[in-house]
């Protein structure tokens, strides 16, 4: 584990979020230092159901995103469980919460309502569709982002049919956005001491993700072409085949395409009009992915990655899932590590992927039990050992 205090250290941010992209966020927040501690309610978040486990409730998404954090258990419906809560927000720098406004709203838990309690909270509420919009009320999954952001369209023009990516990418870029945005909020509360309320809505956020490169000749007014880059969104735009495996050979530049084609043995392509201009090849992408098709599955993975290694010719071999995580740079760089969890044993964390010089990122807590820290939290709120124990046996606490 690591011993030195994160860059975050002194921040309490209070996790009010369920399944993974609030708790995604907060965990990047809690690996950075900061105190992290995970309400749920009696019955625990949904992230607690994943499978593979060895024990209920701690399954191996759960213990992957709730690590570095404490969790307690309140029933908020329940007055003694808000008042916990509401001592519990006095405390706080940040909240975090994916639940929808109208739920927050009902439960006297929305920004203007904990803002009377704590004026420098930095509120962050997370959710499919902004707070102001028609649609603020619907459920959204990632599934459902991918849908309303364009995501499944771009998978349509890329293999014909809309389909999902399969990883929840909206999710966890949005997790990244809710990052970015509670430090800025932070800082800027250092500056000025005002508190205020961070939305990240999930549509949004994965619209704004996919338009950067997307939007196209669509940036101008009048337009200047379609949607869609070229580039990514090319017939052929894949790994291709080698002669015992697959790769991506990415010539990049002018001078990597006359490379490549000098090194495949056809140093007249390299003087193809199709490919003369950055212009003609936006228009030819789809010929270029065909011919370094047909001339990488003539050679051995090994020998490609030499030759392009040799021309600073842009390489990979495609790894499977089981060969990532055994790769040699990953077991080089130790971002996955093992570490020995109190309950479930041995288990693989995922290591931060960003290296501060002073202030390192890393495993300081292992992901908590159900309620397991109620008793600790309630007494730094200054509860006695009487009233933790009748929380508890009222049912307001859980674990």
């Amino acid at each position: 584990m690591t011993e030195n205090r994160g860059a975050l250290d002194g921040i309490r941010i209070i996790d009010l979020s369920t399944v993974v992209m609030g708790p995604y966020a907060t965990q990047i927040l809690g690996d950075l230092g900061a105190d992290v501690i995970k309400v749920e309610a009696p019955a625990g978040d949904m992230s607690r159901l994943s499978t593979p486990a060895r024990n209920a409730g701690m399954g191996a998404l759960a213990l992957n995103v709730n690590r570095n954090k404490r969790a307690i258990a309140l029933d908020l419906k329940r007055p003694q469980g808000k008042q916990v809560f509401l001592d519990l927000v006095r405390t706080a720098d940040a909240l975090v919460t994916n639940m929808r406004p109208g739920a927050l709203t009902r439960l006297g838990l929305g920004y203007e309502d904990l803002a009377a309690v704590n004026p420098n909270l930095v509120y962050c509420n997370a959710q499919g569709f902004r707070s102001d919009s028609s649609l603020a009320g619907r459920a959204a999954y990632d599934e459902i982002v991918q849908a309303t952001s364009g995501t499944a369209d771009l998978m349509r023009r890329a293999t014909g049919t809309p389909t999902y990516m399969p990883t929840i990418l909206g999710d966890k870029v949005s997790g990244l956005t809710i990052v970015y945005a509670v430090l800025a909020a932070l800082l800027h509360r250092q500056r000025t001491g005002e508190g205020q309320r961070v939305e990240v809505p999930m549509t949004d956020t994965m619209l704004a993700f996919n338009l950067v490169e997307h939007l196209a000749g669509r940036t101008f007014e009048p337009a200047q072409g379609l949607l869609g880059f070229p580039r990514s969104l090319a017939p052929g735009h894949r790994a291709v085949r080698t002669a015992d495996g697959w790769a991506c050979i990415l010539p990049y530049s002018r001078e990597n395409l006359l490379d490549f084609f000098t090194e495949a043995g056809a140093p007249e392509l390299a003087e193809d009009p199709r490919f003369g201009t950055a212009e003609s090849l936006a228009e030819h992408f789809g010929d270029l992915y065909e011919l370094i098709e047909k001339f990488a599955v003539r050679r051995a993975t090994a020998d490609w990655e030499a030759a392009c290694a040799r021309l600073s010719i842009p390489f990979a071999p495609v790894l499977d899932l089981d060969q990532v995580t055994e790769d040699g740079y990953v077991r080089e760089v130790g971002l996955l590590e093992t570490a020995e969890h109190p309950t479930e044993g041995a288990y693989r964390v995922i290591g931060s992927p960003v290296r501060f010089s002073a202030t390192p990122a890393g495993l300081r807590r292992h992901a908590p039990r159900l309620g397991q820290d109620n008793d600790e939290v309630l007494a730094e709120l200054g509860y006695p050992p009487e009233q933790r124990r009748a929380l508890a046996e009222n049912g307001v606490t859980a674990s």
